[in-house]
């Protein structure tokens, strides 16, 4: 008998812990981020995330991590905190050239600081390899370190500058951000 308590609890830890770890992470359209991340040694929570279409293709999912959960996207454009933007690409239509171009007309429409041609240019070289479905593409800012981009866990390179990150965060989350819906997904407005 006592065998027979100490097996269902036993099955009842297990279940315990593996609803605590799920508990821990979020998916969106079939991707799952972690609930927190670190940045520069600084512990970042999960904010929201959205998936990003255009003309009814699903083409990637992307989170927001910050230090303080944040509704207000001018705020967070404008903080000179670590924070994060996680981007996992969900089609094959998303190829390098289509991202950089994306990104290219992102900076025509920033709400919000400012980019030079030679730090667009800059941030435009670290996308040398074609995209493929499943790619993740991580853009951390830290105030020490500037905007740090990794691909696959590979470090791409970084660019310095708060304004350019306001720039750059702009893309997403300005007042004339990529794909409105996904910027309320990653406010956590849905």
């Amino acid at each position: 008998m006592l065998i027979k308590h100490l097996g269902i609890l036993v099955i009842f830890f297990i279940g315990l812990s593996f609803t605590s770890v799920n508990a821990q992470k979020r998916t969106v359209s079939g991707v799952t981020f972690d609930a927190k991340t670190t940045i520069n040694g600084k512990t970042l929570l999960y904010n929201g995330s959205g998936l990003r279409e255009k003309y009814t293709f699903d083409l990637y999912v992307a989170a927001l991590y910050l230090r303080r959960p944040s509704m207000d996207a001018n705020k967070i454009i404008s903080d000179d905190n670590e924070m994060g933007i996680h981007l996992e690409l969900v089609s094959n239509k998303v190829t390098r050239e289509k991202f950089i171009e994306t990104v290219k007309e992102g900076f025509g429409k920033a709400s919000h600081g400012s980019a030079n041609d030679k730090q667009i240019k800059k941030f435009m070289e670290f996308f040398k390899g074609e995209f493929k479905d499943g790619d993740k593409i991580y853009i951390n800012y830290s105030p020490i370190k500037g905007v740090l981009v990794t691909m696959n866990g590979k470090e791409l390179g970084s660019v310095t500058g708060l304004e350019f990150k306001k720039a750059l965060f702009s893309i997403w989350l300005g007042t004339k951000p990529a794909d409105s819906s996904l910027k309320k997904g990653m406010l956590g407005k849905v």
